[in-house]
């Protein structure tokens, strides 16, 4: 979608989840408390940053290069020469995560200098609600028009009431505040992933339908097991989405530390469900596949994989819709798609869609999958199933979310406070609240770069062959991979840390990346030294998650 073109006082994040290419009842008190404690100490070491290299640079602000609109309806993908994406997967242009489309936006970015200073470790997990403000401190309107919401990319998502039980996940959610599920950039979408007391696990996607409308096909209730614990994840293709509702609140979810949105990206139940999976992966009762050997000889990657991560990891759903001429959706199941003809299937810009229905196929890998009655094949990954996986499986450098994720800030500042609020909503241990917060940026941006150039230099020849995730971004899955580390480099910031962007990206009149050039160069961090940052740091939380004592290297952290 076209740039808008707006003063550095007021540039926002990226102009939604599809577009974003360039080149995502509060928790007990007790759980905020663990989310700033830490207890004991982990001294295995990591790259360290020294201090007075990155100074000044939590607020600093860069604007991202210039780039490709919006996505295409999913319907535009194009077929793979030598390979090609699941069905439900190739069906959707957007199933794939994108940096910024916009030239003119600055993803960290300041508050205004006449607003009141902004404190960003004062607050704790739940729900904005009434007053909510998008990363950068700029309040969200709930009172839009259609026409504003087309403007702002902002929408609300009303819970049904009691959303964790079995009638509850067939109850639609309603995308509303102006705005619709007929705008590919105001979609949204929600997925379950049900876990039952013997370790069976099985996925559900609710509908989202546009407020005041009806389903194109009614859903059908789950059944889930008595005892069960279920975790709701939701996604977004626009950019800041509230929740609303008395189910909010009974479905335990979060969608922002104090007022402030996690953009995209909320969950419900989280704590529960990581918790029993936890517990029952210790007792052998949930049991988590091995990662294979991916067909370029590396070991197959998770969500937490340096070299697949780009600059806001772990967020959003694989959760795919049908959408009828006439705005209304339906789960994509066989049987729907049979009996709608025609109809468009819609999907969320993914991180886990990217890896489940894109990355694993061409490199020959399989994500951790389950039985899912809402998917038209029977079966698929969660974004809940791909944290197990990756809290089981991932060795080496393991990327963790960082203080510099755009959808992390706290009025345009590093917040250690909402980083573990999102960290605990996709079980991955917490920082110290003594985490230096430049080191963490930067030596996230670092272990991106020399991790995920040389495997991207590696997988082009066979990604080049297969279908591009999104069109309009790169002209097949290699460049548009390429764009992704490139654009995630400017909208992260990470050349205040003294890198250098390792991607080149050739572009057409459109927009479109047709080729990308590295420079697989090991690169450093400038002056770099010691520094608590250089320290994994875990908590009793981390521990009572039953996270596996294999030493991770948490370059993340």
């Amino acid at each position: 979608m076209p740039s808008r073109q707006r003063s550095a006082r007021q540039r926002r994040r990226p102009v939604g989840r599809l577009g974003r290419i360039a080149v995502p009842l509060a928790i007990p008190m007790a759980i905020a408390a663990i989310l700033g404690v830490v207890i004991t100490v982990d001294g295995s070491h990591v790259t360290s940053v020294n201090q007075s290299a990155v100074d000044n640079c939590a607020s600093a602000a860069a604007s991202a290069p210039a780039s490709a609109a919006a996505s295409a309806p999913a319907a535009s993908a194009p077929a793979s020469a030598a390979a090609s994406a699941p069905a439900s997967a190739a069906a959707s242009a957007s199933a794939a995560p994108c940096p910024s489309a916009s030239a003119s936006t600055n993803v960290v970015a300041t508050a205004s200098p006449s607003a009141p200073a902004v404190n960003p470790e004062a607050g704790r997990p739940g729900l904005a609600m009434t007053n909510p403000v998008d990363p950068t401190g700029a309040a969200i309107s709930l009172n839009q028009t259609a026409a504003e919401a087309a403007a702002s990319l902002n929408c609300t998502l009303t819970v049904p009431d009691h959303p964790l039980s079995a009638q509850g996940l067939a109850t639609p959610w309603q995308l509303g505040d102006g705005c619709e599920m007929a705008n590919a950039a105001e979609q949204a979408f929600v997925e379950a992933t049900i876990l039952a007391p013997n370790g069976k696990v099985m996925i559900y996607d609710p509908l989202v339908i546009t407020q005041g409308t009806t389903p194109a096909v009614a859903p059908t209730a789950p059944t889930v097991p008595r005892g069960s614990q279920v975790i709701i994840n939701t996604g977004f293709n626009g950019n800041n989405l509230v929740l609303q509702g008395n189910g909010a609140v009974q479905g335990r979810c979060i969608d922002a530390f104090g007022n402030s949105i996690i953009a995209q990206t909320a969950a419900c139940n989280a704590r529960a469900f990581y918790t029993d999976a936890n517990a029952q992966i210790a007792f052998g009762r949930l049991r988590v596949p091995r990662l294979g050997t991916a067909s370029d000889g590396k070991v197959c990657e998770t969500t937490e994989s340096f070299s697949l991560i780009d600059q806001d990891q772990s967020d959003n759903v694989i959760s795919q819709y049908l959408l009828d001429a006439n705005g209304n959706t339906a789960q994509n199941t066989a049987a729907n798609k049979a009996a709608m003809g025609g109809a468009t299937v819609v999907a969320n810009g993914s991180d886990d869609g990217l890896l489940a229905h894109f990355v694993d196929p061409v490199l020959g890998c399989k994500p951790f999958m389950a039985t899912d009655t809402t998917s038209v094949n029977g079966m698929d990954a969660s974004q809940a199933l791909n944290a197990l996986s990756a809290r089981m499986n991932q060795r080496g450098p393991q990327a963790l979310l960082p203080v510099n994720d755009p959808q992390l800030l706290v009025g345009g500042q590093f917040s250690i406070g909402k980083t573990n609020t999102f960290r605990m909503m996709n079980d991955q241990p917490l920082l110290s609240p003594f985490t230096n917060k430049n080191q963490n940026a930067a030596r996230y941006c670092q272990n991106m770069i020399n991790v995920q150039t040389p495997k991207l230099q590696l997988d082009a020849t066979a990604e080049a062959n297969f279908t591009s995730p999104v069109p309009t971004v790169g002209n097949n899955l290699a460049t548009f991979m390429g764009a992704r580390l490139s654009g995630s480099f400017a909208n992260m910031n990470c050349q205040n840390f003294g890198l250098k962007n390792p991607a080149t990206v050739t572009t057409d009149g459109n927009g479109v990346a047709t080729a990308v050039t590295y420079n697989a160069t090991a690169q450093k961090v400038a002056g770099q030294g010691g520094g608590n940052g250089g320290h994994r740091h875990r908590t009793p939380f981390y521990f009572f998650f039953g996270r596996n004592g294999h030493n991770q290297n948490g370059a993340g952290m």
